[in-house]
């Protein structure tokens, strides 16, 4: 019995060693409005590559674009518009590859809970009295969601109105929480965003053409292969259904 430990126990240390090995931490920088769902999609991941360490830096899309110029050790990026994910294509060309659409999304007009303010037509919202001795919520104008929501205004002829009543936030979360708060009337945010709070409600949907698609396109930015794992993870269909009960659409 003895002579059998000393082999058992030198796979064992083996095997353990091997796994130690394999193990590898993916860093992954992510706009602000995929934090819940890419944080759902990563529980399931990890379950199945117990291996992999994910980690996550969810900020605005032009503050993550802005450090990876800088070399921050990402491994993938997840972008909520092309117009960021081609300016790393530009810094960091040599490093970005694999990109790949993931999803879509939609821009709404939010109110707090408790508003009087009714479910109606974005045409027949009355900003200049709803904003009268207050402001509206929007992204700062270099993350995507601040620079879709300025799109559609202009659009539909709705800038001049809030132009001087606009308070902006860091990035999307940062404008969803003005409004659980209560801080502020009204703002604009994502379709999935105002869908993770029960502390607001939707008053009016933009339509597409105003602002034109949002799309999330992700790009890996090492050799690492788990990084290009996770990224393929993201296309399955199981991770597709979990981002469509989020709110997201199908990239098309």
């Amino acid at each position: 019995m003895k002579k059998s430990i000393k082999p058992l126990l030198l796979a064992t240390a083996f095997a353990c060693a091997t796994t130690s090995a394999l193990a590898e931490n993916i860093t992954v920088f992510a706009a602000a409005s995929m934090t819940n769902v890419l944080q759902q999609i990563g529980e399931a991941y990890q379950k199945q590559y117990p291996e992999d360490h994910l980690t996550y830096s969810f900020a605005g899309t032009s503050t993550l674009a802005k450090q990876i110029e800088q070399d921050a050790p990402a491994d993938l990026f997840i972008s909520a518009d092309q117009k960021w994910m081609d300016y790393v294509v530009q810094k960091q060309p040599e490093k970005t590859k694999n990109i790949t659409v993931l999803a879509e999304n939609t821009l709404v007009l939010i109110a707090p809970m408790d508003s009087p303010l009714k479910e109606g037509n974005i045409q027949a919202v009355d900003f200049s009295n709803i904003l009268q001795g207050s402001y509206l919520a929007l992204g700062d104008e270099n993350v995507p969601v601040g620079r879709y929501a300025k799109k559609a205004l202009e659009n539909l002829g709705l800038w001049k109105s809030v132009e001087n009543r606009i308070a902006r936030g860091k990035d999307v979360r940062a404008v969803l929480a003005y409004i659980e708060r209560g801080e502020l009337p009204l703002g604009i945010v994502y379709s999935t965003d105002a869908k993770i709070s029960n502390k607001v409600k939707v008053i009016s949907t933009f339509p597409t053409e105003s602002y034109g698609k949002i799309v999330y396109p992700a790009a890996t930015l090492s050799e690492k292969s788990q990084a290009k794992r996770f990224l393929d993870y993201l296309t399955l269909p199981h991770s597709q259904q979990i981002l469509q009960q989020a709110g997201f659409k199908t990239a098309q």
